[in-house]
């Protein structure tokens, strides 16, 4: 190990036990868990996660290719997810719900771009049946299919099954079937019963969600898991959520990474009530949850920060607190900056390499199971702005 660990060096006397656990690869309790939420110092708390991070990935930062759509963004739950900006009724101004040709011509982007992964994501549509997805995976697949198919959250898959009135495995099959490889995993919020009630009252809960998630990795489908961050939730219930995340990754082993989510007040009626608007979570909290995501959750290999959210700047800085991947060039994001995000709506992939290298690590492009596709980048040209390939990038060309 390059990064030396010395428990005497935490400034806060209360990590120095927990440094030594970290040391002899040992798990941490949800007492401790809680510990370093409630810790100020933040830089001992980063360099213990970037030495667990170094143990497990050395100085590798993955990235993918990939290319977000997102077919509706109608939702039956629009007015009691109070912390969303994404959502709209029906009829409500900004609603759309694309036909699967206009999503097929969104995709088209993908031709000649080097992307490997289309992320799909959106509302919960009253009327849009399980078919509108089956033929919109498989048209895709069709169309491209050297491209993986990420699709769906949890919250949608439940949807989905109480509109056909069948059940989560029949769902999860007829999508693997059509071409779903694996799953995001957005929709999980903070599983507290009480947070829910306050922020998702009609939500999923987070035994359910759990359970579409396990049957997903039963069915050989391998997800992402994720926690929403920075609204009422205390550090107690982030530690509980985290518990649960772990003890299914014990059981199954099919989370691939863990994304902590900030929370953007901007546009949605919970950011009004908590006096938030303009006001999205700090730097400190940002690196905090990047870290304790990387030292609690021993048994996931990978842990994620999204630019998007939280801003280039703030993403390359948690390379250094226990962060080894870094969401991709997304191509065009919809759902944070409805939230008020004011960061890019993707970045190239030429930049992405150099914020990477910039901050003093290791890019490797991967692909949607964290198999390594590129390591050497010495071809590619930096100055590369625009949305296509740079020298040297593998590109994508349509069936």
């Amino acid at each position: 190990m390059s990064l030396p660990l010395d428990p005497a060096r935490c400034r806060d006397p209360l990590l120095r036990p927990i440094a030594e656990k970290v040391a002899a690869e040992e798990r941490l309790t949800p007492e401790e868990g809680e510990c370093l939420y409630r810790t100020d110092d933040l830089i001992s708390l980063g360099q213990l996660a970037a030495y667990a991070n170094e143990r497990k990935n050395g100085d590798r930062v993955f990235f993918s290719a990939n290319q977000h759509l997102n077919p509706t963004n109608v939702c039956v739950l629009r007015k009691t997810c109070v912390f969303c900006s994404f959502a709209r009724l029906q009829k409500e101004d900004g609603a759309y719900t694309r036909t699967l040709e206009e999503v097929f011509e969104e995709a088209g982007q993908a031709e000649g771009s080097p992307t490997r992964e289309f992320h799909i994501v959106g509302g919960l549509h009253p009327k849009l049946r399980l078919s509108y997805y089956t033929d919109m995976i498989r048209g895709l697949r069709d169309r491209f299919p050297d491209i993986h198919i990420k699709a769906l959250t949890a919250v949608e898959i439940a949807h989905l099954a109480r509109v056909e009135r069948t059940s989560i495995r029949n769902v999860l099959v007829a999508l693997q079937e059509a071409g779903l490889s694996t799953m995001p995993g957005g929709g999980a919020e903070v599983f507290s019963t009480a947070v829910r009630a306050t922020i998702a009252e009609r939500k999923l809960t987070g035994e359910e969600w759990l359970r579409v998630h396990r049957t997903a990795h039963e069915l050989g489908i391998r997800t992402n898991c994720t926690m929403l961050y920075g609204h009422v939730e205390t550090a107690r219930d982030r530690i509980a959520h985290l518990s649960a995340l772990r003890d299914l990754q014990d059981e199954t082993g099919g989370f691939l990474t863990y994304i902590p989510l900030a929370y953007h007040p901007d546009h949605n009626e919970l950011g009004e009530e908590l006096g938030r608007i303009g006001s999205s979570t700090t730097g400190f909290e940002d690196l905090k949850n990047i870290a304790v995501g990387r030292l609690f959750l021993d048994n996931i290999d990978h842990v994620k920060t999204h630019w998007p959210m939280v801003t280039p700047f703030m993403s390359q800085v948690s390379l250094s607190f226990g962060c080894d991947d870094v969401e991709g060039t997304v191509v065009y994001e919809r759902v944070y900056h409805e939230a008020g995000a004011t960061t890019q709506m993707h970045m190239p992939y030429a930049e992405l390499v150099g914020f990477i290298r910039r901050a003093g690590k290791r890019p490797v492009e991967r692909d949607s199971l964290y198999q390594a596709v590129r390591e050497d980048f010495e071809d590619l040209n930096h100055a590369s702005g625009d949305i296509g390939p740079a020298a040297g990038v593998p590109v994508v060309h349509a069936a």
